[in-house]
């Protein structure tokens, strides 16, 4: 079994079995040893009774007292008294009729023995003397053992039924405390959902002693996470910066129309595509949360002259709530890119809308695309007209490779303004 919470569950049921299984046999035992004894003390005081009750009168041994007790009165009740003298009967219960006991062993005292019909009884002998007899006399008293056994039924029912309502009540307190007890890891599952969402940056504490070394050390594994992009992204930037002075250094050292303008924009492409794909290939920064619609006001304020140019009026449909789950700065890039395309391909229409789940799509009417072009158009450094507006080619592929490491998925349709759609799926 898997689940904590269904081992715990089991092995709190099954010692809570054992235990009420143990305490019913033990207060059982208990209860059958007091329940035996009364009937023993019932026999105890009839035996004595018939005991007080001998009489001898001229060497004759008679019964001048015999017990009242109205159940040895009864026919074959089962309640029995009997008196021997030399192995023969001299007295016995009217509840006996014409029959008689057989006698026990000599060594009974207290067992089990059989009616005169053939139904179990329990038996107390004995052996006892009289002044004045030296033959050998003994009694023997029984109950109907059905009747002991019912009344250790009665007394075994309600002990039952007892530890029946004490296991429900422990099992249900069980359920409780391991609920309770499981929910600090419940509520910290929750947390590590809200940081990968963004809505906050590290795990709180708990307050429980056995979680806070744990969430101690994811809150270091999310900082030192933060630590090293950072550090990378500066080493990124640190190379690009080294290789690109050099390669535009040289561009200019050359004439326009040397053949070597063209090598070194190729260089200079494919050193843009290869840092870019090292960037977006790093993993996200957790508990990052940008909202969406600052993010397209200030693409838009970037973008401004160059609409201005092609008199585009962008429109904006994005509720003031949008948020993604991820760096401000992917999302600008994401966005950018695809709002940098649109403006370059669009005529003067250019709109951008926010849909519930994180759905941004960026539409123009442009040319648009065919869709056997948009898998191709993903592909780096791949450019569908090469006599189009200037660009590396790199825009949709490093869209495409941030959507998917953020945990979302690029889509490259036509739009119903006549050119190409772009529906950006984020994790919100």
């Amino acid at each position: 079994m898997r689940s904590i919470r269904g081992r715990m569950l089991v092995l709190a049921a099954i010692w809570i079995t054992a235990a009420l299984l143990a305490a019913f046999l033990a207060i059982g035992a208990v209860l059958d040893r007091f329940v035996s004894e009364r009937y023993d003390a019932e026999l105890r005081a009839v035996a004595d009774t018939l005991i007080a009750g001998i009489e001898v009168d001229d060497g004759e041994v008679e019964l001048d007292t015999a017990p009242t007790d109205p159940r040895f009165t009864l026919p074959l009740s089962g309640w029995y008294w009997q008196l021997r003298l030399d192995g023969e009967t001299i007295a016995k219960s009217p509840s006996l009729f014409d029959a008689a006991l057989s006698a026990p062993p000599r060594e009974l005292r207290r067992g089990r023995g059989r009616g005169p019909q053939g139904e179990p009884l329990r038996v107390l002998a004995g052996r006892f003397t009289v002044p004045g007899v030296n033959d050998d006399l003994s009694f023997l008293v029984t109950a109907p053992a059905r009747e002991v056994l019912g009344s250790l039924a009665q007394v075994r029912r309600p002990l039952a039924i007892s530890l029946a309502v004490l296991g429900i009540g422990l099992a249900i307190a069980v359920v409780v405390q391991v609920g309770a007890g499981l929910g600090s890891t419940r509520r910290l599952g929750d947390d590590l959902r809200r940081v990968r969402a963004g809505e906050m940056p590290r795990l709180p504490r708990p307050g429980v002693s056995e979680l806070d070394p744990l969430v101690t050390e994811i809150n270091g594994a999310l900082d030192q996470n933060a630590d090293l992009l950072a550090r990378s992204r500066q080493h990124l930037g640190n190379l690009a910066h080294s290789l690109k002075t050099p390669l535009a250094a040289l561009a200019n050292d050359l004439p326009s129309d040397h053949a070597g303008q063209a090598l070194i924009a190729r260089m200079d492409r494919l050193i843009a595509w290869h840092l870019k794909r090292a960037r977006s290939a790093q993993a996200h920064v957790l508990g990052q949360s940008t909202p969406v619609g600052s993010v397209i006001d200030d693409i838009l304020m970037v973008l401004r002259r160059p609409m201005e140019e092609k008199a585009i009026v962008p429109e904006v449909i994005c509720p003031s709530s949008a948020r993604f789950a991820g760096e401000r700065q992917d999302l600008e890039e994401m966005i950018g890119n695809l709002a940098e395309n649109a403006v370059k391909w669009g005529r003067s229409r250019l709109r951008i809308s926010v849909r519930p789940g994180t759905e941004i799509v960026i539409e123009d009417d442009g040319p648009g695309m065919e869709s056997t072009d948009a898998a191709r158009a993903v592909v780096r450094g791949a450019r569908l007209d090469e006599q189009g507006p200037p660009g590396t080619g790199l825009g949709l592929a490093i869209v495409s490779d941030l959507a998917a490491l953020n945990g979302g998925a690029l889509r490259l349709d036509r739009s119903d303004l006549g050119g190409l759609s772009a529906v950006l799926r984020l994790p919100g």
